[in-house]
């Protein structure tokens, strides 16, 4: 998700998405016109020279009818009401059609130099994001239900227990692992596709939106973006820390109605060990959604992470800087962190969530259309 596009409305039916440099205007264009055949996508109506920036000219699909709520906004509403669980199965099962048919289609496996590099191997290179946000400060981390802090060096020399689960949480370890994982000449299966399947990129009926990072990407790229996205993005982090994207990428940008949380955490610090005890509470609507993605991406989900669990890391070290997370936040990003690389963790045991009730119809939200 772009935090510069704003899914905003005019009379015209024409969105202009503004761009920085005419390359990457360039780019994006070239990117949408390899899908354009293959998926629903906006009208294109050209690109605008401005003195300090360009603009790409799109179809405005909520102006012109062709939709009417974003991915994010249908998982709200089904949050609120089950009737709308149907409108969100066919959402999620028509992505991960085209997902599917982008690999069968167009997939071929290529070095990861060959793919879009804006979402992995520019977060990943020396000097990149990860140094700069994990490596060049050694972050402290007030530990939740305590009055102890440790800074993120320390932290590397204690075991950790979450839910009985004995893991070690060494982001410099896992960020060294994921150099390698994802070297620029690690091959991998690649399609051609719209780069960036979030909440706010995808519209409801189907019609994808935004093609920055549209292009030849990995398949396992791009389900990891979408199921962390389903997991700990679109409902936690992203409503939490970045309310101003939230609000003006969404239609609706209704709350979410629970998060994940620190339920008990005792730390040892002569042992050198913490034990910890989390839950994953989504909306019923969200973890909903997170499983129909599994099961339309992986099939087997007793399976595991090996495929998936470089990208899978990345995503979840590389979205919000930890410096915003308070510690409570940090934790349970560390610790998912952690389980993405234990060998012994499977698809069902990391997308594990806990979802609330739905609310009493009188408590529902008035935002949910008829026509839901």
């Amino acid at each position: 998700m772009s935090a510069n596009v704003r899914r905003s409305t005019a009379s015209t039916g024409v969105f202009h998405k503004p761009v920085a440099t005419r390359e990457r205007a360039e780019a994006e264009a070239k990117g949408w016109g390899r899908l354009a055949s293959r998926i629903a996508v906006p009208a294109f109506h050209g690109q605008i020279a401005l003195p300090d920036r360009q603009l790409l000219a799109y179809e405005d699909v909520f102006v012109t009818g062709r939709c009417e709520l974003l991915m994010g906004d249908v998982i709200a509403l089904a949050d609120r009401d089950p009737a709308v669980q149907p409108r969100l199965d066919r959402l999620v099962d028509g992505v991960c059609a085209d997902l599917r048919a982008a690999a069968e289609e167009t997939g071929k496996s290529v070095p990861l130099a060959e793919c879009v590099p804006d979402l992995y191997l520019d977060r990943i290179r020396p000097g990149g994001r990860l140094d700069r946000w994990y490596l060049r400060r050694d972050l402290p981390l007030a530990l939740p239900h305590t009055d102890a802090t440790l800074t993120l060096r320390e932290l590397a020399d204690f075991t950790l227990a979450a839910n009985g689960r004995q893991l070690r949480l060494n982001v410099a370890d896992t960020i060294d692992s994921l150099r390698d994982a994802l070297a620029p000449d690690r091959r991998r299966l690649a399609g051609l596709t719209q780069g960036d399947p979030t909440e706010p990129n995808i519209a409801d009926p189907l019609c994808w939106l935004d093609f920055e990072f549209a292009g030849r990407n990995t398949v396992v790229g791009e389900a990891a973006n979408l199921f962390w996205y389903l997991m700990g993005l679109g409902g936690w982090l992203v409503p939490r820390y970045q309310p101003d994207v939230y609000a003006c990428t969404l239609r609706l940008a209704l709350p979410p109605l629970s998060g994940p949380r620190i339920e008990h955490l005792e730390p040892h610090r002569s042992s050198r060990h913490i034990d910890v005890r989390y839950s994953w509470n989504t909306g019923p609507g969200r973890g909903a959604a997170l499983t129909r993605a599994l099961d339309g991406l992986c099939g087997e989900r007793g399976s595991g992470l090996e495929d998936i669990r470089a990208f899978l890391a990345l995503r979840i070290l590389s979205v919000i800087p930890p410096s915003r997370l308070a510690g409570h936040d940090l934790l349970l990003v560390l610790i998912k962190l952690a389980e993405s690389q234990d060998p012994h963790t499977t698809l069902d045991t990391f997308f594990t969530t806990t979802p609330a009730p739905h609310p009493h119809p009188g408590e529902r939200s008035s935002h949910v259309p008829s026509s839901a």
